[in-house]
């Protein structure tokens, strides 16, 4: 890892959606671009985890662009905690970008440690998907694995995923291009990336809250439960950028985005439909509504929500 400086952001308070706040002033994509390219240029050949999020998805493009054809791969893992409306997606922008993308089969709920779901559950999913991405790259030739790590997350107090990404000698080029996530976007944009403004949508397992077990029912019944919001949404008309339902141990809780939050907390018609849509799916118990944020949540009823140098973080797909 090169640890390049930052590329010139201005500081400000967190911002919406659990990313940094926009910088008060504007990145020059120009200039991003050029550091990216030029990272994942000396690279020489990549298998980029590919979750199909603007992070990874720049990190693809930006290895179609700087190296040459059949030296660069996409990898997406694909398990009940993916749902299948993000792997459709993903495989639409990895066709968007021309690059080739390989879906491979992983079996985190074989793992002991990612079932108990213990704080700690993302180092043993990063291991297992890092472990698969990094025996296509070996089969393949290829010297790396790339993630989309931006700097942002490198500075996060709590990365347990980082943490076998390091063990597995993974490469960031976006964090050691010195990318923020508002240099990622900007990048996105700049290349007219369809997902540029797409929401980070971390795996199903993170809607599950710490301490109860994940397994492939939960998985199902939050992916259920989550199609159910969104339908319901568009037929009141609410646009939604963020929509989570947590699975808590007596209940669980609908969380939306403010300004989608403030809509169904004025007309109570919509706040009944949510609730009794999400308790239709199954046996979810008792739920409520509340304020989207990132990160993982206690199994109390209040789900009140782990600081964020605890022992959970809802993390990015690699």
């Amino acid at each position: 890892m090169t640890g390049s400086a930052p590329l010139p952001v201005s500081a400000g308070p967190s911002g919406r959606h659990g990313e940094p706040a926009p910088p008060s002033e504007p990145v020059d994509p120009a200039l991003a671009e050029a550091a990216l390219l030029t990272e994942v240029e000396r690279l020489g050949s990549v298998a980029v985890a590919f979750s199909g999020g603007v992070d990874s998805a720049v990190v693809l493009a930006a290895a179609v662009r700087a190296l040459p054809h059949g030296r660069v791969v996409g990898a997406i893992a694909d398990s009940p905690a993916l749902a299948r409306d993000e792997l459709a997606l993903a495989r639409r922008t990895a066709e968007e970008l021309g690059a080739e993308l390989v879906v491979l089969a992983t079996d985190e709920l074989s793992v002991d440690g990612y079932r108990a779901n213990a704080g700690d559950r993302c180092y043993f999913c990063k291991q297992t998907v890092l472990g698969r991405v990094s025996e296509l790259a070996a089969a393949r030739g290829l010297e790396h694995v790339a993630t989309g790590t931006h700097l942002d997350d490198r500075s996060a107090p709590h990365r347990p995923g980082l943490r076998a990404a390091r063990e597995l000698a993974v490469v960031e080029p976006l964090a050691d291009a010195g990318l923020t996530k508002a240099a990622v976007r900007a990048v996105a944009r700049h290349w007219g990336l369809s997902v540029s403004e797409k929401p980070g949508m971390p795996c199903l397992a993170s809607r599950i809250a710490v301490g109860l077990t994940v397994s492939r029912d939960r998985l199902h019944l939050v992916e259920q439960a989550e199609a159910r919001v969104q339908a319901t949404l568009a037929e009141h008309r609410v646009n939604a950028r963020d929509v989570r339902v947590r699975l808590l141990d007596r209940g669980f809780r609908i969380e939306l985005d403010a300004p989608a939050l403030r809509l169904a907390e004025a007309r109570p018609g919509l706040t009944h439909a949510l609730l009794e849509g999400v308790g239709a799916v199954g046996p979810m118990g008792t739920g409520r509504l509340g304020p989207y944020s990132s990160g993982a949540v206690s199994t109390s009823a209040a789900g009140s929500r782990t600081g964020s140098a605890g022992p959970a973080r809802e993390e990015p797909a690699p």
